[in-house]
């Protein structure tokens, strides 16, 4: 979240965006004066992320009660599940104004390496399970234990792979249209491609062994579970390519333990909430499973690039009708195709990224955004979405205090007596 801020730096693109002309600033032989008025920022990259962060909070806290603010417990697509997808579209979309020049490729490689890395490091200390317990005020989480892949280490991974993109993988070709678009870009596109076809070879090439895990019963007591599988391309919860690759690899004990899957009609007898397990639950219910696995970030990568392309076309196209029509038609061409694979067999699915839950996403973000462009940034309806560009100015801050416990920690860690005499108790919510 807030990606755009880690991007926007020296090296980057110089000038703000002209969004009239399509291009940035001035050209270098120009001299700005000192009385020029400020360009004109690009509003719509705010706001869209800000109404992302909302619809996170929302998700957070109303998914427990409200299936439709939850996410899918496997197949099929929810609100929530489109709330990562918005974050990594709209790096791409970020990262194609930061580095449109790129005087010093090998620097900019640097530094946008560094900021991956950060990202992934601030990750994994909120998401790995070092502020959890808020209501028994602990803290810290045990390294042989420490959950490696979340939200964040995500992110980093996909503006990392996109931002090389940016930066090598891109030609001089002059833009008159669409096809030129795509001849300069073509070496993304390919990339994009092959990402997608590695997927797809693995997650139905990949044969899946029987395995075993261990949980903690009462007592301190250990029960293990044999999950049969001996499968190859299977897409359910307990014998995917997507699951066994990051039990080999992170291992299963750095793997997230409340699967979405345990909230399943298989799993819970209150599905689609959590619930007891039924007489019959198969031996996998239990078992730990990354939403945000290696796998899986595979094709989130694939996300990035999309939004990238969408940005090449602020850059290089001058007029607000192109910009609009050449969002417009890869967008409802991304969601035709994608409910035409979820109709042949190819579902949508969030938990393992597929191709077709990766078009469905990028379409309806591509769509959001040229909506969100045409109302802010052409109509100029500034007013009422101030909220939501204070928000996206700010996403990283809200993420971190509300989605990774920090504000929780805040309010539940200041009581007196004992702990349930907090903040909360005072202004009457029950803690």
């Amino acid at each position: 979240m807030g990606v755009y801020e880690l991007v926007r730096s020296e090296d980057a693109a110089g000038p703000a965006l002209d969004l009239e002309a399509g291009r940035c600033g001035p050209p270098p032989t120009a001299k700005a004066s000192p009385a020029a008025p400020r360009q004109q920022r690009l509003v719509s990259l705010d706001v869209f992320r800000g109404i992302t962060v909302l619809l996170m909070i929302i998700v957070d806290d109303a998914g427990s009660f409200l299936p439709a603010m939850n996410h899918s417990p496997w197949e099929g697509v929810t609100i929530a599940d489109f709330v990562m997808p918005f974050f990594l579209f709209i790096v791409g979309v970020a990262l194609a104004l930061a580095y449109k020049r790129v005087p010093d490729k090998l620097d900019a490689t640097r530094k946008a390496t560094l900021r991956a890395l950060k990202l992934f490091c601030v990750g994994l200390v909120l998401q790995g399970g070092f502020f959890h317990g808020v209501r028994s005020l602990t803290f810290g989480v045990d390294i042989t234990q420490i959950r490696l892949m979340g939200i964040l280490q995500r992110i980093a991974i996909a503006y990392l792979v996109t931002a090389l993109c940016q930066i090598w993988l891109k030609g001089d070709d002059d833009v008159d249209s669409g096809l030129d678009l795509i001849k300069r870009y073509r070496y993304q596109l390919l990339a994009g491609l092959l990402i997608t076809i590695t997927y797809m070879v693995l997650l139905y090439g990949t044969y899946v062994p029987d395995w075993e895990y261990m949980i903690s019963g009462p007592g301190s007591t250990e029960k293990t579970f044999s999950v049969k599988c001996g499968v190859r391309g299977n897409s359910g919860p307990g014998c995917n390519a997507v699951g066994m690759i990051d039990r080999k690899i992170l291992g299963i004990q750095h793997l997230y333990g409340r699967p979405v899957y345990a909230r399943s009609q298989q799993c819970s007898i209150d599905s689609p909430q959590n619930g007891p397990l039924p007489p019959d639950a198969p031996s996998w219910c239990q078992a730990p499973f990354d939403p945000e696995g290696l796998l899986s970030s595979v094709m989130a990568i694939v996300t990035c690039l999309i939004g990238l392309q969408y940005g090449h076309i602020i850059v290089h196209f001058q007029k607000h009708k192109e910009r609009i029509m050449h969002w417009l038609v890869p967008s409802f061409g991304m969601l035709v195709l994608a409910f035409a694979m979820d109709f042949f067999g190819m579902r949508m699915n969030k938990p393992l990224y597929t191709v077709s839950y990766t078009l469905c996403t990028a379409g309806a973000a591509g769509l959001l955004f040229a909506g969100i462009y045409t109302l802010v940034d052409l109509y100029g309806y500034r007013r009422p979405t101030v909220a939501m560009e204070w928000m996206g100015m700010h996403a990283l801050m809200i993420f971190v205090l509300i989605a990774c416990n920090i504000l929780p920690i805040f309010i539940h860690g200041f009581y007196w007596g004992e702990p349930n005499n907090n903040l909360l108790k005072f202004i009457g919510i029950r803690a």
